[in-house]
C-alpha cells in the first residue's frame, strides 16, 4: 500500500481546514486555537499547528492531507509539515485586498518545496468577490513565468477539492488515469 502526502496551504480564511474536511475519508484532526490578532475579524479560531485528514483511493493507496497554518508568526510549522509531501495545494481568498500579493507570498515562501514537487492553486470565495477572475490569476502566473493549474474552488464541495488535488497529481505524473 502506497501513501503519500500532500499539504494544503494559504492565508488566513482561504478554506485549508474547510477543504481537509470536506474530501477527508477520516474525521479529521484541527489545532484550532482562538484567534487573538487581526484573524479574529476574519474568524473566530484558527489553524494554529496543522489540520490533517486521510483521502483513501482505489487500490488501497493514501493520501495524507496536511493542512498549514495560514498566518506567518506560525511559518516553522510549513517546514515541518512539507518533510516527505509530494506536492502543494495553495488556496487563496479571492475576498483579500490584494489576492495576487497572497499568492506571490506562498509561493515564494514554499519555492524550494515547490522546486522539487508540484503545485496547483484553488481560488476560494470568487461566489462573494467576482474579481478578480481566474484569467488574471493565469496573467499573473505568466508574468511570474509559472505554469501553474487554477481553478475557482468552493472548499466545501467535494467535488472541487478532489478536482484540484487531481490536477496536482496530474501535475506529477500526467500518465495518471481517471
Amino acid at each position: 500500500m502506497s501513501q503519500y502526502k500532500i499539504i494544503f496551504t494559504g492565508p488566513v480564511g482561504a478554506g485549508k481546514t474547510t477543504a481537509i474536511q470536506s474530501i477527508s475519508d477520516i474525521a479529521p484532526v484541527k489545532t484550532d486555537a482562538a484567534a487573538s490578532d487581526m484573524t479574529k475579524s476574519r474568524k473566530a479560531a484558527t489553524t494554529v499547528a496543522m489540520d490533517y485528514g486521510v483521502m483513501n483511493l482505489a487500490g488501497g493507496e493514501k493520501l495524507h492531507l496536511y493542512g498549514t497554518p495560514g498566518q506567518e508568526r506560525f511559518d516553522f510549522m510549513w517546514d515541518i509539515l512539507t518533510s516527505g509531501g509530494i506536492g502543494l495545494i495553495l488556496l487563496l481568498d479571492n475576498t483579500r485586498t490584494d489576492p495576487f500579493q497572497d499568492m506571490r507570498f506562498f509561493l515564494e515562501a514554499f519555492s524550494d518545496f515547490i522546486k522539487k514537487t508540484q503545485v496547483a492553486i484553488g481560488v476560494t470565495q470568487m461566489d462573494l468577490s467576482s474579481r478578480p477572475v481566474i484569467n488574471d490569476y493565469h496573467k499573473k502566473l505568466k508574468e511570474m513565468d509559472k505554469n501553474i493549474p487554477v481553478f475557482t474552488v468552493d472548499a466545501r464541495v467535494k467535488n472541487d477539492v478532489s478536482l484540484l488535488i487531481q490536477a496536482l497529481l496530474y501535475s506529477l505524473d500526467p500518465g495518471l488515469e481517471a
